[in-house]
């Protein structure tokens, strides 16, 4: 009995700890956001301050006050460098209850790690205003999300090569206006978004992350005093570069965020791209042209059990649009801010870890959809077999080769609106074609037949 209470206790606490989460995020799909919360939590932008700033305590020691960087500094500094302890991160939190600011927090428990030296810890945070650390850290935190983030490009792209492969010869009818068009291959409608994303990906990789350096307006005035002599720029571009960040050199109070707002546009058109690849694959879902592989205890109606849903390309859907909403605002607002600094950036930055953890949901629910896709050959093939009035397209061409001016009109007149089976197209050949060559390539041609270069663009890339 007793242990049964303890179960039901740690049961209704560990429900009470979500049941009243404001976003799905922390709540229903906590599980699905472990990489964004790794990377966008609160946790890791207090642990990302506190690595800017005990760089820059390390930077500033070496290259200045080379006499306080003795053997027990250096020896703390080594080993908060090599990680962060979460007691750290916790004082953290203490101390802004009573500082109400967060990044002086930062400093201020930082400072009892060097209780050794008054000197060392007086040089925490010099020369600094918030704002340095602030864009170093978004930076660092953004940048050990890139690899994550080029990780879940390349899962998809993975999948899209396989499926473009596999069915690059699959002759399939095609829609234009949702209307049967030239026939294509399923392969090469794969390769479409394959290619597309691809060329984001690129992009992707070109990323470069930026900070700003200065104190408080980014002119290195209080540097400049105390050391007139020394090449300021130099030196924070050559601290940055030690972390594979990049110097905005002219800067008001905040860096710009303009590098922030390209990245975030980039990671808007894969996510758009995604979408419409989505939407897509339902709708050949709902022809017949992809079945999808069953879980058995995945229900998918709670009423109509024979049904199978392509939930997992809706869930995509729903959290794509989410995301973008959200990159959207942060390209459109970030760049923006009044005179030499206003505080409306901060708010905002901080639900950079929402976007990105809605892309995740709609990543991993693609990917899981991707994986259950089999294309239905029989149903493909089936309902292009048929349909010789696309034809017509190669029908009204040759009869322009021929000459014949309103030969597009001639073709119109028999098939606009109508199904045409092979003998009314073989009639139509043989009466309004005289060229004996074109009309055996005509006579010889099948809707499956007539795809053009489909096969051969599934494979370019």
């Amino acid at each position: 009995t007793i242990v049964g209470q303890k179960i039901e206790s740690i049961i209704t606490k560990s429900m009470n700890d979500t049941i009243n989460n404001l976003s799905p995020l922390d709540g229903r799909y906590q599980k699905k956001t472990q990489k964004s919360r790794a990377n966008f939590s609160e946790k890791a932008l207090i642990k990302a301050r506190l690595l800017a700033e005990i760089e820059w305590l390390s930077y500033f020691l070496s290259a200045f006050k080379p006499d306080l960087k003795d053997t027990e500094t250096s020896s703390k500094i080594n080993e908060l460098l090599k990680g962060i302890p979460d007691s750290l991160i916790a004082r953290v939190k203490e101390i802004e209850k009573t500082t109400n600011h967060d990044v002086k927090a930062v400093e201020v428990a930082l400072a009892e790690e060097f209780k050794h030296s008054e000197k060392v810890q007086s040089l925490i945070h010099v020369f600094l205003t918030s704002e340095d650390i602030n864009s170093l850290s978004y930076a660092l935190m953004l940048k050990n999300a890139h690899i994550g983030l080029l990780g879940w490009v390349e899962e998809v792209v993975a999948e899209l090569e396989v499926l473009a492969q596999t069915n690059k010869d699959l002759a399939m009818m095609s829609r234009t206006h949702g209307q049967p068009a030239s026939p294509t291959t399923l392969g090469k409608e794969i390769n479409v978004f394959l290619t597309r994303i691809k060329k984001e990906h690129t992009s992707l990789l070109e990323s470069k992350f930026y900070a700003k350096w200065g104190g408080a307006t980014a002119n290195y005035n209080p540097h400049l005093l105390a050391f007139p002599d020394e090449d300021w720029v130099s030196h924070s571009k050559e601290f940055l570069k030690h972390l594979d960040i990049e110097l905005t050199v002219v800067a008001t109070q905040i860096e710009p965020h303009d590098y922030m707002a390209e990245l975030f546009q980039n990671i808007q058109r894969i996510n758009t791209i995604i979408l419409d690849l989505n939407r897509d694959i339902w709708t050949y879902i709902s022809l017949d042209y992809f079945s999808l592989k069953m879980s058995k205890n995945e229900v998918g109606s709670s009423t109509m059990p024979h049904k199978v849903n392509p939930i997992d390309f809706e869930n995509a859907e729903g959290n794509i649009g989410l995301s973008n909403a959200i990159f959207s605002h942060l390209s459109e607002k970030l760049p923006v801010s009044r005179l030499q600094r206003d505080l409306s950036d901060s708010t905002v930055l901080r639900n950079i870890g929402t976007a990105y953890g809605y892309m995740e949901i709609a990543i991993n629910s693609t990917l899981k959809g991707l994986g259950k896709l089999e294309a239905n050959k029989e149903a493909i093939s089936n309902d292009l077999e048929e349909r010789y009035e696309l034809l017509t397209e190669a029908l009204q061409s040759f009869l322009r080769l021929e000459g014949k001016k309103d030969g597009y009109d001639q073709v119109k007149h028999l098939s606009r609106g109508q199904k045409m089976d092979k003998e009314m197209y073989l009639k139509a050949v043989e009466e309004l074609i005289e060229n004996r060559e074109y009309k055996k390539i005509l006579m010889d041609l099948t809707p499956s037949k007539y795809i053009g270069l489909a096969a051969k663009l599934a494979e370019m890339k």
